[in-house]
């Protein structure tokens, strides 16, 4: 039985999809049982079982992963999330689970200038010292993070703050194929993975893309950081931790140049979903309204 949690999350969902439909057990957990799980309306041998969980609620995890041998840990970015990663591993280490794996971020280094990341090192180190076996998985950008540019593409612009710098992107899909083969196949089971599209580009080259894609022209604005996370803040409504977290990763592509991994392609035997494929995927959500 493998748990996932984090099952309407988007990597979390495919996830639980890619699973389920090959015959998996599988047990996602979720804050709202009551509501039905995207992707497995249709899925019948095995049924995916659903059980409630919630990360602050101690009670419901260790019931969660009763009889469970395997765990895939993924939760939203946020203040709380070192605490409530570290809990889920020490209930799951408890209840025996014998392998978890993690979704965590690049960078993930004591001295990381993000944030974020600073956070995932410290999950990362927990996991090790508990001993209990474990996969990591770091991947850059998700492709369907581009979704929330639409606005901004209506107005014509694509704002930034990085300048020409290339930035790697990777599809939650593909991580979630990753996460599959980590928790069913043992040759995969146990590394640390950095996870990329097969190219990395900059937001001027992605302006360019848009423009082609829509038909109209989207420019690319840089901004300086502090511009940025203001608009951030004022206009997008993001907390001002996610709009300091969305700042320090643009700038962490300035500092240290990004380049795509082959990671995905050794592990699946195929090659990462394209930016172009994914932008021609979503055409319709770019265009003007």
């Amino acid at each position: 039985m493998i748990v996932v949690m984090g099952a309407t999350g988007a990597t979390g969902n495919a996830l639980l999809h890619s699973l389920a439909t090959s015959g998996t057990p599988v047990r996602a957990l979720t804050r709202t049982p009551h509501r039905p799980i995207p992707g497995t309306a249709g899925v019948r041998r095995p049924p995916v079982e659903v059980r409630y969980a919630d990360a602050t609620d101690p009670h419901s995890l260790r019931t969660a992963f009763e009889g469970a041998d395997r765990l895939f840990l993924a939760m939203a970015n946020g203040p709380a999330q070192v605490e409530l990663e570290t809990r889920v591993i020490d209930l799951a280490t408890h209840a025996g689970i014998g392998h978890i794996v993690k979704i965590s971020a690049p960078a993930a280094e004591p001295d990381s200038p993000v944030a974020v990341s600073r956070g995932h090192h410290a999950v990362e180190e927990h996991l090790r010292a508990c001993g209990v076996p474990h996969t990591v998985l770091r991947p850059y950008a998700f492709l369907q993070n581009l979704l929330r540019l639409a606005p901004g593409v209506a107005q014509g612009v694509v704002l930034g703050t990085a300048g020409d710098a290339p930035f790697n992107h990777v599809d939650c899909r593909d991580v979630a194929d990753v996460a599959a083969a980590a928790l069913t196949r043992p040759d995969i089971a146990g590394g640390t993975y950095t996870l990329t599209g097969p190219e990395a580009v900059s937001y001027p080259e992605l302006a360019a893309r848009l423009s082609a894609l829509t038909g109209h022209r989207i420019r690319y604005v840089d901004l300086t950081p502090d511009e940025l996370r203001d608009r951030l803040v004022r206009e997008a409504r993001m907390p001002g931790w996610l709009a300091d977290h969305v700042t320090e990763i643009r700038q962490l592509a300035v500092t240290h140049p990004e380049a795509p991994t082959t990671t995905v392609g050794d592990v699946l035997g195929r090659p990462p979903r394209t930016l172009d494929a994914f932008l021609h995927e979503h055409r319709a959500h770019f265009r003007r309204r």
